[in-house]
């Protein structure tokens, strides 16, 4: 027979305890019913379960963080050579003055694109340049609202 789930446990043991403290028992006769139910002990070992699974979960993670940093590499590196070759390709295209070529799977053909701008520090750039984004809009304070309903206060609707 299996014991039942932490779920079920917690609400046996929330359901007792409601039952006695809508009785007129003393603090230390409630705490020794609740001790003698079992329910505790139950509950203190389904939690070391679920903490001994996580931490089983938890177990590879290292293992996973060294594959993933190994296959960024591997994409880094791959990304490079596709790079290098591609500028290989234009580069010989560009001595035999070929513009296109048409290959049965695609089409390869130098483009002209239009010139671009590198900043590389955008402090030492004028303010002329840069341009004023337009304020945002009001935000709901939600943290405000809480404190103001904790408080007693009431919020109306507007319409």
């Amino acid at each position: 027979m299996s014991t039942p789930s932490l779920y079920n446990l917690t609400g046996q043991y929330r359901a007792l305890a409601q039952l006695l403290s809508a009785g007129d028992y003393d603090p230390e006769t409630v705490r020794d019913t609740i001790e003698a139910s079992g329910l505790p002990d139950d509950i203190a070992q389904k939690v070391q379960g679920c903490e001994m699974v996580a931490r089983t979960l938890e177990a590879d993670n290292p293992t996973i963080d060294a594959e993933i940093k190994r296959l960024q590499e591997l994409k880094k590196s791959r990304q490079a050579k596709a790079d290098a070759l591609r500028k290989y390709a234009l580069d010989n295209m560009l001595a035999c003055d070929i513009q296109r070529i048409d290959a049965p799977l695609f089409s390869i053909s130098i483009a002209r694109n239009p010139p671009k701008v590198e900043v590389f520090d955008e402090r030492q750039v004028p303010a002329d340049y840069f341009t004023d984004p337009a304020p945002p809009p009001p935000a709901l304070d939600k943290r405000l609202m809480l404190q103001a309903l904790k408080d007693g206060a009431s919020i109306p609707a507007q319409g």
